[in-house]
């Protein structure tokens, strides 16, 4: 019985890991608003492209700089169930830390952004 219950516990992990790993990258949960349109090993670059009073799931960024390319109006709900209401115009940009979150677009127009995520780059060590 205790070996049924290890294998048990041992899936339910496994499941738990592999759910969780997927439901954080916007491009694999959200592909019909997220679009990779250049990467490297430095940085990845997304279109996102919603329409009026679309949702998207709860994913993550790391660090980012990102590019209104149209004016919004946006909620952002946090995994503690924070809520955030913000406005941009078409052209500001923005540094953002690395953020979980689900966006919502409350505006009546499409929202197109540029989001340039930075990819943690090897720790350089100093040669005697």
């Amino acid at each position: 019985m205790k070996s049924l219950t290890s294998v048990l516990f041992a899936i339910l992990v496994l499941l738990f890991v592999t759910s969780t790993g997927l439901a954080q990258d916007p491009v694999k949960v959200d592909s019909s608003h997220y679009k990779v349109e250049f990467e490297n090993d430095q940085v990845r670059a997304i279109r996102i492209h919603v329409g009026p009073h679309e949702k998207s799931p709860m994913h993550e960024h790391p660090e980012s700089v990102v590019i209104f390319l149209t004016d919004g109006h946006g909620k952002f709900t946090f995994p503690d169930g924070k809520v955030e209401e913000v406005s941009w115009k078409a052209g500001e940009m923005a540094w953002f830390p690395a953020v979980k979150h689900q966006p919502e677009n409350l505006s009546d127009q499409p929202l197109d952004i540029i989001q340039i995520e930075m990819k943690p780059q090897p720790k350089m060590t100093e040669k005697n």
